[in-house]
């Protein structure tokens, strides 16, 4: 008869995931998992399978946390001010008690960017793709913009979001305001 999980997944899933923020996925070691988590590593192997698995569940989990802000951006009908807004939303996540600083997914895609991992390549890949055309057609919505512009404000967008994710870890929040201001001044 198999054991009842003395533990709810939601929970443990959560610990892991703000570890792995903390420190990204080769320097988080199954020990470091077994005691954040709080449970056995018969436990992690049996419920996820491997470090590997806790971490996509870990994903799973931050997806749905930030999930809010990018459904009000996706919904919004400000063009460029909501993209600002949902840069701003973005910052103000990490401030939430238990949650890192910087974003989880740009950290990840970072650290896999050079890694054979497909699965998690293509998480991101697939999340960044996702992002861009959110902020293609926010963009759009401005009738004095060309497609062409559209497309380079698109790609800088995304790699400005990446910096915000990065000053988010180690800048003062006046920094981090400001360098959103320029970001959009310089649409």
């Amino acid at each position: 008869m198999a054991r009842k999980k003395e533990y709810i997944e939601e929970e443990v899933i959560e610990k892991a995931m703000n570890l792995f923020w903390r420190n990204g996925y080769e320097s988080t070691s199954m020990q470091m998992l077994e005691k954040e988590m709080g449970i056995n590593k018969f436990s992690i192997y049996s419920s996820f399978g491997n470090k590997h698995g806790v971490f996509v569940e870990s994903l799973k989990s931050y997806k749905q946390k930030v999930s809010k802000i990018f459904q009000k951006l996706r919904d919004s009908n400000n063009g460029v001010e909501d993209i600002k807004e949902f840069f701003y939303n973005s910052v103000d996540v990490t401030k939430k008690p238990n949650n890192q600083k910087g974003c989880l997914v740009t950290n990840t895609y970072n650290e896999f960017a050079e890694s054979e991992d497909k699965m998690i390549k293509e998480q991101m890949e697939t999340f960044m793709k996702n992002l861009k055309q959110i902020f293609i057609e926010k963009l759009r919505m401005d009738p004095n913009k060309n497609e062409e512009t559209i497309l380079k404000q698109a790609n800088y967008l995304l790699l400005s979001k990446h910096g915000l994710a990065a000053a988010a870890r180690v800048n003062t929040q006046k920094e981090i305001e400001d360098y959103i201001e320029i970001i959009f001044k310089n649409l």
